[in-house]
């Protein structure tokens, strides 16, 4: 392969990355104020928040899934807030440059736990990966983003 080509897809990557952002439809109303109260979960489940609060990858939306159900598209400043079953192991991923990135995570009834998306330079585009973080840098974090409405992935 040629230097131009590899020039080409550096610039087109950048362009990709760094240009442009990508909506996703927001929730309306009082649900997202409801989620940011962090309150605890319903008896025998676990509160997720999944967000994405980074800039880099403005362009890029990737699926996440829990426990291989769609939560939605993410872009850039959003959240989206489900419960799954307590006391349980619990699959989530996130679409990725070439396959998904998945994370276990064991929830425990009652606890909320929150999960980063962040967007990584790729080859061809941008790739994701998740991460578990504390509660206090979590809600932090989604008290300045809004709430995404789920249930629609790209693939």
């Amino acid at each position: 392969m040629s230097k131009r080509f590899f020039s080409v897809a550096a610039i087109s990557m950048c362009a990709i990355l760094f240009t442009g952002c990508a909506t996703v439809p927001m929730v309306k109303g009082t649900e997202s104020s409801q989620a940011k109260a962090f309150g605890p979960p319903p008896e025998g489940k676990a509160g997720l928040y999944i967000y994405r609060d980074s800039g880099i990858g403005a362009a890029l939306k990737k699926d996440i899934w829990v426990d291989g159900e769609c939560i939605g598209e993410s872009a850039p400043k959003v959240f989206f807030h489900t419960t799954v079953a307590g006391d349980a192991t619990h699959k989530i991923s996130t679409e990725s440059e070439f396959s998904p990135n998945d994370i276990e995570l064991f929830t425990k009834s009652g606890v909320n736990y929150f999960i980063r998306q962040a967007i990584k330079l790729g080859v061809f585009v941008g790739g994701a990966r998740l991460e578990v973080v504390d509660a206090s840098k979590g809600e932090a974090a989604v008290r300045k983003l809004g709430e995404a409405v789920g249930g629609t992935c790209s693939k």
